[in-house]
Protein backbone atom coordinates (compact mmCIF):
# COMPACT_ATOMS: atom_id res chain seq x y z
CA UNK A 1 0.00 0.00 0.00
CA UNK A 2 1.15 3.76 -1.26
CA UNK A 3 0.58 7.09 -0.02
CA UNK A 4 -0.81 9.11 -3.16
CA UNK A 5 -2.46 12.12 -2.19
CA UNK A 6 -3.22 14.64 0.64
CA UNK A 7 -6.03 16.78 0.67
CA UNK A 8 -6.89 19.67 3.10
CA UNK A 9 -10.16 21.20 3.83
CA UNK A 10 -10.86 24.25 5.76
CA UNK A 11 -14.35 24.04 7.13
CA UNK A 12 -16.80 26.25 9.57
CA UNK A 13 -16.91 26.73 12.30
CA UNK A 14 -12.92 26.69 12.90
CA UNK A 15 -11.75 23.31 11.74
CA UNK A 16 -9.54 21.93 8.97
CA UNK A 17 -10.30 18.03 7.94
CA UNK A 18 -7.06 15.95 6.35
CA UNK A 19 -8.18 13.30 4.02
CA UNK A 20 -5.31 10.60 2.93
CA UNK A 21 -5.72 8.46 -0.23
CA UNK A 22 -3.75 5.48 -0.69
CA UNK A 23 -3.74 3.15 -4.11
CA UNK A 24 -5.22 0.47 -2.61
CA UNK A 25 -8.39 2.59 -1.85
CA UNK A 26 -8.18 3.16 1.66
CA UNK A 27 -8.61 6.65 2.83
CA UNK A 28 -7.99 7.97 6.34
CA UNK A 29 -8.77 11.65 7.72
CA UNK A 30 -7.20 13.25 9.89
CA UNK A 31 -7.97 16.96 11.71
CA UNK A 32 -4.93 19.07 11.60
CA UNK A 33 -6.06 22.54 12.83
CA UNK A 34 -4.58 25.36 14.88
CA UNK A 35 -7.90 28.01 15.37
CA UNK A 36 -7.83 31.16 14.46
CA UNK A 37 -4.00 29.94 12.60
CA UNK A 38 -5.39 26.73 10.34
CA UNK A 39 -3.54 28.38 6.92
CA UNK A 40 -0.11 28.02 8.37
CA UNK A 41 -1.13 24.35 9.56
CA UNK A 42 -2.31 23.51 5.83
CA UNK A 43 0.75 24.80 4.62
CA UNK A 44 2.76 22.97 7.25
CA UNK A 45 0.92 19.59 5.67
CA UNK A 46 1.56 20.26 2.37
CA UNK A 47 5.51 20.57 3.06
CA UNK A 48 5.02 17.44 5.14
CA UNK A 49 3.42 15.90 2.38
CA UNK A 50 7.05 15.59 0.22
CA UNK A 51 7.98 13.25 1.91
CA UNK A 52 4.37 10.77 2.23
CA UNK A 53 3.78 10.41 -0.76
CA UNK A 54 4.66 7.01 -2.38
CA UNK A 55 5.37 5.49 1.57
CA UNK A 56 3.52 3.00 3.01
CA UNK A 57 0.91 4.58 5.72
CA UNK A 58 1.06 1.57 7.89
CA UNK A 59 4.66 2.47 9.30
CA UNK A 60 3.34 4.76 11.52
CA UNK A 61 5.92 5.07 14.02
CA UNK A 62 8.72 5.99 11.36
CA UNK A 63 6.55 8.11 9.43
CA UNK A 64 6.11 10.08 12.62
CA UNK A 65 9.70 10.05 14.00
CA UNK A 66 10.41 11.26 10.17
CA UNK A 67 8.03 13.91 10.78
CA UNK A 68 8.64 15.24 13.96
CA UNK A 69 12.68 15.03 13.57
CA UNK A 70 13.37 15.24 10.03
CA UNK A 71 13.20 18.79 9.66
CA UNK A 72 15.92 20.00 12.48
CA UNK A 73 13.52 22.22 13.63
CA UNK A 74 10.58 20.95 15.58
CA UNK A 75 7.87 20.96 18.00
CA UNK A 76 5.57 23.67 18.48
CA UNK A 77 1.86 24.18 17.81
CA UNK A 78 1.68 24.74 13.80
CA UNK A 79 4.64 21.63 12.98
CA UNK A 80 3.03 19.26 15.91
CA UNK A 81 -0.88 19.71 14.74
CA UNK A 82 0.23 19.59 11.27
CA UNK A 83 1.65 16.02 12.31
CA UNK A 84 -0.88 15.26 14.38
CA UNK A 85 -3.75 15.36 11.78
CA UNK A 86 -1.27 13.08 9.29
CA UNK A 87 -0.87 10.53 12.50
CA UNK A 88 -4.63 10.67 12.79
CA UNK A 89 -5.35 9.41 9.67
CA UNK A 90 -2.70 7.10 9.07
CA UNK A 91 -4.32 5.14 12.20
CA UNK A 92 -7.63 5.67 10.22
CA UNK A 93 -6.16 3.71 7.49
CA UNK A 94 -4.50 1.12 8.96
CA UNK A 95 -7.19 0.41 11.40
CA UNK A 96 -9.50 0.50 8.14
CA UNK A 97 -6.77 -1.80 6.35
CA UNK A 98 -7.40 -4.34 9.07
CA UNK A 99 -10.66 -4.32 9.75
CA UNK A 100 -10.73 -3.03 13.06
CA UNK A 101 -10.64 -0.14 15.75
CA UNK A 102 -7.80 1.90 16.47
CA UNK A 103 -8.14 1.18 20.04
CA UNK A 104 -7.77 -2.11 19.02
CA UNK A 105 -4.75 -1.66 17.19
CA UNK A 106 -3.43 0.16 20.53
CA UNK A 107 -3.41 -3.04 22.82
CA UNK A 108 -7.03 -2.76 23.57
CA UNK A 109 -9.68 -0.76 25.26
CA UNK A 110 -9.80 -0.44 28.84
CA UNK A 111 -13.26 1.06 29.06
CA UNK A 112 -16.23 1.18 26.40
CA UNK A 113 -17.06 4.50 26.72
CA UNK A 114 -15.90 8.00 29.18
CA UNK A 115 -17.74 10.71 30.97
CA UNK A 116 -17.58 13.96 29.19
CA UNK A 117 -18.54 17.59 30.34
CA UNK A 118 -20.27 20.11 28.42
CA UNK A 119 -19.20 24.13 28.26
CA UNK A 120 -21.69 26.51 29.88
CA UNK A 121 -19.26 29.63 29.53
CA UNK A 122 -18.78 32.20 26.48
CA UNK A 123 -15.97 34.38 26.32
CA UNK A 124 -17.51 36.48 28.70
CA UNK A 125 -19.06 34.77 31.64
CA UNK A 126 -22.49 35.50 31.83
CA UNK A 127 -26.01 33.49 31.96
CA UNK A 128 -23.74 30.06 33.01
CA UNK A 129 -26.06 29.04 35.76
CA UNK A 130 -28.74 28.76 33.10
CA UNK A 131 -26.35 26.89 30.75
CA UNK A 132 -25.26 24.43 33.70
CA UNK A 133 -29.08 23.76 34.45
CA UNK A 134 -29.61 22.94 30.81
CA UNK A 135 -26.46 20.59 30.56
CA UNK A 136 -27.53 18.62 33.55
CA UNK A 137 -31.08 18.71 32.09
CA UNK A 138 -29.91 17.24 28.88
CA UNK A 139 -27.89 14.20 31.13
CA UNK A 140 -24.40 15.85 31.56
CA UNK A 141 -23.07 15.26 35.16
CA UNK A 142 -20.07 17.74 34.49
CA UNK A 143 -19.35 21.31 32.89
CA UNK A 144 -16.88 23.78 32.43
CA UNK A 145 -17.14 27.44 32.78
CA UNK A 146 -15.02 30.68 31.59
CA UNK A 147 -13.84 32.05 35.73
CA UNK A 148 -13.09 35.37 34.44
CA UNK A 149 -12.51 38.45 32.14
CA UNK A 150 -9.34 39.77 31.34
CA UNK A 151 -7.38 40.55 34.64
CA UNK A 152 -4.44 43.12 35.31
CA UNK A 153 -1.25 41.64 36.49
CA UNK A 154 -2.54 42.87 39.35
CA UNK A 155 -6.42 43.72 39.78
CA UNK A 156 -9.30 44.53 41.89
CA UNK A 157 -11.38 42.60 44.39
CA UNK A 158 -14.68 43.41 42.46
CA UNK A 159 -12.99 41.05 39.57
CA UNK A 160 -12.50 38.62 42.38
CA UNK A 161 -15.93 38.82 43.50
CA UNK A 162 -17.83 38.78 40.09
CA UNK A 163 -15.31 35.22 39.77
CA UNK A 164 -16.58 34.32 42.96
CA UNK A 165 -20.62 34.98 42.22
CA UNK A 166 -20.44 33.27 38.57
CA UNK A 167 -19.14 30.25 39.83
CA UNK A 168 -21.61 30.53 43.18
CA UNK A 169 -24.46 30.78 41.05
CA UNK A 170 -23.41 27.71 38.89
CA UNK A 171 -23.22 25.80 41.80
CA UNK A 172 -26.04 26.58 43.39
CA UNK A 173 -27.91 25.61 40.29
CA UNK A 174 -26.76 22.60 39.82
CA UNK A 175 -26.39 21.21 42.93
CA UNK A 176 -23.08 19.78 45.39
CA UNK A 177 -22.44 16.50 43.22
CA UNK A 178 -22.21 17.81 39.51
CA UNK A 179 -18.10 18.31 38.59
CA UNK A 180 -17.84 22.24 37.80
CA UNK A 181 -14.26 22.96 35.96
CA UNK A 182 -13.35 26.60 36.15
CA UNK A 183 -10.92 27.56 32.91
CA UNK A 184 -8.58 30.56 33.80
CA UNK A 185 -7.54 30.13 30.35
CA UNK A 186 -4.50 31.73 30.40
CA UNK A 187 -6.02 35.03 31.96
CA UNK A 188 -4.19 35.22 35.37
CA UNK A 189 -1.06 36.31 36.35
CA UNK A 190 0.53 34.60 38.92
CA UNK A 191 -0.71 37.51 41.59
CA UNK A 192 -4.30 37.06 41.25
CA UNK A 193 -3.89 33.62 40.59
CA UNK A 194 -3.00 32.86 44.26
CA UNK A 195 -5.89 35.11 45.62
CA UNK A 196 -8.46 33.25 42.95
CA UNK A 197 -7.36 29.35 43.58
CA UNK A 198 -7.72 29.95 47.49
CA UNK A 199 -11.36 31.79 47.49
CA UNK A 200 -12.64 29.36 44.87
CA UNK A 201 -11.97 26.43 47.19
CA UNK A 202 -15.16 26.55 48.96
CA UNK A 203 -17.17 25.88 45.65
CA UNK A 204 -15.49 21.96 45.73
CA UNK A 205 -14.35 22.09 41.71
CA UNK A 206 -13.47 19.72 40.10
CA UNK A 207 -10.50 21.28 38.65
CA UNK A 208 -8.78 24.85 37.68
CA UNK A 209 -7.69 24.60 34.45
CA UNK A 210 -4.58 26.65 33.08
CA UNK A 211 -4.21 29.01 36.33
CA UNK A 212 -1.34 30.51 34.78
CA UNK A 213 -0.12 30.18 31.41
CA UNK A 214 1.71 26.97 30.37
CA UNK A 215 5.01 29.35 29.81
CA UNK A 216 4.90 30.40 33.63
CA UNK A 217 4.87 26.77 35.05
CA UNK A 218 7.47 27.56 37.45
CA UNK A 219 4.30 29.29 39.22
CA UNK A 220 2.70 26.39 39.82
CA UNK A 221 4.86 25.17 42.85
CA UNK A 222 3.94 28.67 44.54
CA UNK A 223 0.19 28.05 43.39
CA UNK A 224 -0.01 24.27 44.29
CA UNK A 225 0.06 24.33 47.52
CA UNK A 226 -2.78 27.42 48.20
CA UNK A 227 -5.39 24.64 47.21
CA UNK A 228 -7.01 21.39 47.54
CA UNK A 229 -9.06 21.36 43.94
CA UNK A 230 -6.92 19.48 41.25
CA UNK A 231 -4.97 21.83 38.64
CA UNK A 232 -5.01 20.87 35.06
CA UNK A 233 -3.49 21.83 32.13
CA UNK A 234 -1.88 21.38 29.06
CA UNK A 235 -3.75 22.46 25.58
CA UNK A 236 -0.98 24.79 24.81
CA UNK A 237 1.70 21.84 25.01
CA UNK A 238 2.73 19.96 22.16
CA UNK A 239 4.70 17.13 22.80
CA UNK A 240 6.58 14.75 25.69
CA UNK A 241 9.34 16.69 26.26
CA UNK A 242 7.06 19.76 27.03
CA UNK A 243 5.25 18.12 29.31
CA UNK A 244 8.38 15.90 31.00
CA UNK A 245 9.12 19.27 33.06
CA UNK A 246 5.08 19.77 34.26
CA UNK A 247 5.26 15.78 35.31
CA UNK A 248 8.38 15.88 36.68
CA UNK A 249 8.07 18.62 39.13
CA UNK A 250 4.69 17.33 40.44
CA UNK A 251 2.78 20.62 40.52
CA UNK A 252 -0.30 19.14 38.30
CA UNK A 253 -2.95 16.70 39.10
CA UNK A 254 -4.74 16.36 35.34
CA UNK A 255 -3.19 17.22 32.08
CA UNK A 256 -4.88 18.19 28.98
CA UNK A 257 -2.87 17.55 25.68
CA UNK A 258 -4.97 17.94 22.34
CA UNK A 259 -4.81 15.15 20.25
CA UNK A 260 -5.06 17.44 16.85
CA UNK A 261 -2.14 19.60 18.67
CA UNK A 262 0.39 17.21 20.16
CA UNK A 263 1.53 15.33 17.61
CA UNK A 264 -1.95 12.87 17.11
CA UNK A 265 -2.53 9.63 18.59
CA UNK A 266 0.85 8.79 18.20
CA UNK A 267 2.40 11.37 20.89
CA UNK A 268 -1.34 11.94 22.63
CA UNK A 269 -0.66 7.91 24.05
CA UNK A 270 3.16 8.60 24.77
CA UNK A 271 1.99 11.52 27.25
CA UNK A 272 -0.81 9.71 28.63
CA UNK A 273 1.71 6.82 29.35
CA UNK A 274 4.03 9.70 31.31
CA UNK A 275 1.49 11.05 33.11
CA UNK A 276 0.37 6.95 34.64
CA UNK A 277 3.58 6.95 35.53
CA UNK A 278 3.18 10.28 37.93
CA UNK A 279 -0.22 8.87 38.99
CA UNK A 280 -1.62 11.70 37.31
CA UNK A 281 -5.10 12.60 35.29
CA UNK A 282 -5.90 12.52 31.89
CA UNK A 283 -8.62 15.19 30.75
CA UNK A 284 -7.99 15.36 26.54
CA UNK A 285 -8.54 19.02 25.19
CA UNK A 286 -10.94 18.92 22.35
CA UNK A 287 -12.91 21.70 21.44
CA UNK A 288 -12.88 20.85 17.59
CA UNK A 289 -14.79 18.70 15.18
CA UNK A 290 -15.91 15.50 15.16
CA UNK A 291 -12.20 13.76 13.53
CA UNK A 292 -10.47 15.58 16.71
CA UNK A 293 -13.27 13.86 18.97
CA UNK A 294 -12.87 9.84 17.17
CA UNK A 295 -9.12 10.15 17.59
CA UNK A 296 -9.39 11.24 21.33
CA UNK A 297 -11.64 8.54 22.31
CA UNK A 298 -9.33 5.87 20.67
CA UNK A 299 -6.32 7.16 22.72
CA UNK A 300 -9.42 7.60 26.11
CA UNK A 301 -10.31 3.85 25.64
CA UNK A 302 -6.66 2.81 25.88
CA UNK A 303 -5.38 5.02 28.83
CA UNK A 304 -6.22 3.61 32.19
CA UNK A 305 -5.43 7.30 33.87
CA UNK A 306 -8.57 8.73 31.28
CA UNK A 307 -11.28 10.01 33.19
CA UNK A 308 -13.57 12.40 31.21
CA UNK A 309 -13.32 14.10 27.51
CA UNK A 310 -13.95 17.55 26.45
CA UNK A 311 -16.20 17.40 23.25
CA UNK A 312 -17.96 20.73 21.61
CA UNK A 313 -21.21 19.26 21.11
CA UNK A 314 -23.63 22.80 20.95
CA UNK A 315 -20.42 25.06 21.96
CA UNK A 316 -21.10 28.50 21.61
CA UNK A 317 -17.82 28.60 18.37
CA UNK A 318 -20.19 26.12 16.69
CA UNK A 319 -22.52 28.88 14.76
CA UNK A 320 -22.61 27.41 11.35
CA UNK A 321 -21.68 23.95 11.91
CA UNK A 322 -22.18 21.77 14.45
CA UNK A 323 -19.94 18.46 16.03
CA UNK A 324 -22.60 15.92 14.07
CA UNK A 325 -22.59 17.93 10.86
CA UNK A 326 -19.90 16.28 8.64
CA UNK A 327 -20.32 12.54 10.11
CA UNK A 328 -22.75 10.28 8.26
CA UNK A 329 -22.86 7.92 11.11
CA UNK A 330 -23.04 10.34 14.05
CA UNK A 331 -24.96 7.71 16.32
CA UNK A 332 -21.51 6.70 17.16
CA UNK A 333 -20.87 8.79 19.50
CA UNK A 334 -23.61 7.77 21.80
CA UNK A 335 -24.10 10.73 24.43
CA UNK A 336 -25.97 8.50 27.81
CA UNK A 337 -25.86 10.36 31.21
CA UNK A 338 -23.25 12.31 30.88
CA UNK A 339 -21.33 9.46 29.32
CA UNK A 340 -20.24 8.87 25.57
CA UNK A 341 -19.23 5.82 23.74
CA UNK A 342 -15.91 4.58 22.29
CA UNK A 343 -16.69 4.42 18.80
CA UNK A 344 -16.02 0.45 18.07
CA UNK A 345 -15.88 1.12 13.79
CA UNK A 346 -12.32 -0.11 12.15
CA UNK A 347 -10.08 2.78 12.00
CA UNK A 348 -11.15 5.82 14.28
CA UNK A 349 -14.80 4.44 14.10
CA UNK A 350 -16.41 7.25 11.82
CA UNK A 351 -17.55 8.02 8.31
CA UNK A 352 -16.89 11.45 6.85
CA UNK A 353 -19.55 12.79 4.75
CA UNK A 354 -17.04 13.77 1.86
CA UNK A 355 -19.33 15.85 -0.39
CA UNK A 356 -20.92 18.00 2.70
CA UNK A 357 -17.27 18.48 3.50
CA UNK A 358 -16.42 19.99 -0.07
CA UNK A 359 -19.73 22.11 -0.11
CA UNK A 360 -18.67 23.25 3.52
CA UNK A 361 -14.83 24.13 2.03
CA UNK A 362 -15.94 25.83 -0.37
CA UNK A 363 -17.29 28.37 1.99
CA UNK A 364 -14.09 27.62 4.65
CA UNK A 365 -13.53 30.46 7.32
CA UNK A 366 -10.99 32.92 8.98
CA UNK A 367 -11.41 32.36 12.21
CA UNK A 368 -9.59 34.25 14.72
CA UNK A 369 -9.80 34.62 18.39
CA UNK A 370 -10.61 38.00 20.06
CA UNK A 371 -8.43 40.45 21.05
CA UNK A 372 -8.72 41.95 24.43
CA UNK A 373 -7.02 45.22 26.14
CA UNK A 374 -7.36 46.66 29.31
CA UNK A 375 -8.60 50.25 30.65
CA UNK A 376 -5.77 51.36 30.08
CA UNK A 377 -5.03 50.42 26.49
CA UNK A 378 -2.49 47.62 26.97
CA UNK A 379 -3.07 44.42 25.67
CA UNK A 380 -5.39 41.20 27.72
CA UNK A 381 -4.76 37.57 27.81
CA UNK A 382 -7.96 36.30 26.02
Amino acid sequence: MKITKLTTYIVPPRWCFLKIETDEGVVGWGEPVVEGRVHSVVAAVEELSDYLIGKDPRHIEDHWTVLYRGGFYRGGAIHMSALAGIDQALWDIKGKALGVSVSQLLGGPVRDSIRVYSWIGGDRPADTAAAAKDAVARGFTAVKMNGTEELQFVDSYEKVEATLANVAAVREAVGPHIGIGVDFHGRVHKPMAKILIKELDPYKLMFIEEPVLSENYEALKELAPLTSTPIALGERLYSRWDFKRILSEGYVDIIQPDVSHAGGITETRKIATMAEAYDVAVALHCPLGPIALAACLQVDAVSYNAFIQEQSLGIHYNESNDLLDYVKNPEVFAYDKGYVTIPQGPGLGIEINEEYVKERAAIGHRWRNPIWRHKDGSFAEW
